[in-house]
């Protein structure tokens, strides 16, 4: 039984329409990357998962339970952490744990063990007892999580966990939920494509209201345009722009960095299994300039996604 099940799911704000009928599914254990440009509908599936909203038409189950009819039941199985973390920067952060556990109504005997269990799991032990006002955003960040791990729930929902934070914050987190996701079912949703090479086994991506990508990074990469970029390093010769669109099997061209004066790069975009490096090699050739490098690498995660959700 799926972790998360999303069934034609439709949602319309009046005549904004956020949802257009959504279809996906994530496994037990999963990681799986939520992306999309601003306003594609992440914030709102996510919400619709985690109970806040209900859809238009269409149905969201989490662990086999309706978002809607068992609602209070789903948000018992799911931990959230919006983009925002829901932190009470007055409070000391032993209380505000103690508060989320009274929230989410846990057995007083259990209390104890589960704030205990997360503090160690996200490193909070010399901030418990200082206000979550006077903490680093990053120590803000893992008592968001914290308060979505505390009563244990089998998936966790969470949405840009690491906006905001410096490289070695962003590191520490991403750390964490490596670590949480060897138990967890885990959505996450971010704008940072690296994390998600970093993080997921797969990637689902939503633009205007509909998947158009759906797989694992390398599949996702495949499925964009089927294409490679190949770096050109030069010397000599004028602009070669003309020259290499001209080959056969290059779709664009544009700038990349020289190592120099006398140097300059080029980005070459292929098409699907075309392999230009020959001809370009012969161009240089024929054209007198000294080609210094010629590197090709598959479609990178960041050219597939903007592919795919390029406005029609």
């Amino acid at each position: 039984m799926p972790s998360i099940e999303v069934s034609d799911l439709h949602k319309s704000y009046g005549p904004t329409v956020a949802l257009a009928g959504l279809n996906f599914s994530v496994e037990p254990g999963e990681v799986v990357g939520f992306l999309g440009p601003n306003g594609a509908g992440k914030t709102t599936t996510m919400k619709i998962l985690c109970g806040f909203t209900s859809p238009s038409s269409g149905s969201a189950r989490v662990d086999g339970l309706d978002a809607v009819a068992d609602s209070l039941e789903v948000r018992r199985r799911i931990g959230y952490l919006p983009e925002n973390a829901p932190l009470y920067r007055e409070m000391l952060v032993c209380d505000y744990l103690e508060f989320i556990c009274s929230v989410r109504q846990l057995d007083s005997a259990l209390r104890e063990e589960r704030i205990a269990a997360v503090v160690e799991q996200l490193g909070l032990a010399s901030v418990l007892h200082r206000p979550i006002g006077e903490l680093s955003k990053g120590f803000r960040q893992r008592v968001g999580l914290a308060q979505a791990l505390v009563h244990d729930p089998p998936i966790l929902v969470l949405d840009e966990p690491t906006s905001g934070l410096d490289p070695n914050q962003i590191a520490e987190i991403r750390a964490l939920i490596r670590d949480i996701g060897q138990t967890k079912t885990i959505l996450l949703s971010t704008h940072i494509l690296q994390e998600v090479s970093a993080l997921c086994s797969r990637v689902l991506i939503v633009s205007q209201g509909r998947i158009v990508g759906l797989g694992t990074p390398a599949e996702i990469e495949a499925q964009a345009a089927g294409g490679s970029r190949i770096e050109v390093l030069v010397r000599g010769g004028d602009d070669l722009r003309a020259a290499f669109a001209a080959i056969e099997g290059v779709r664009e061209v544009r700038d990349a960095a020289g190592e120099g004066p006398q140097t300059r790069g080029w980005l070459l975009l292929t098409e699907a299994d075309a392999d230009p490096r020959a001809a370009i090699f012969q161009a240089a050739v024929e054209g007198g300039w000294t080609l210094l490098g010629l590197h090709r690498e598959q479609e990178s995660l960041e050219e597939a996604f903007r592919s795919l959700t390029r406005p029609s």
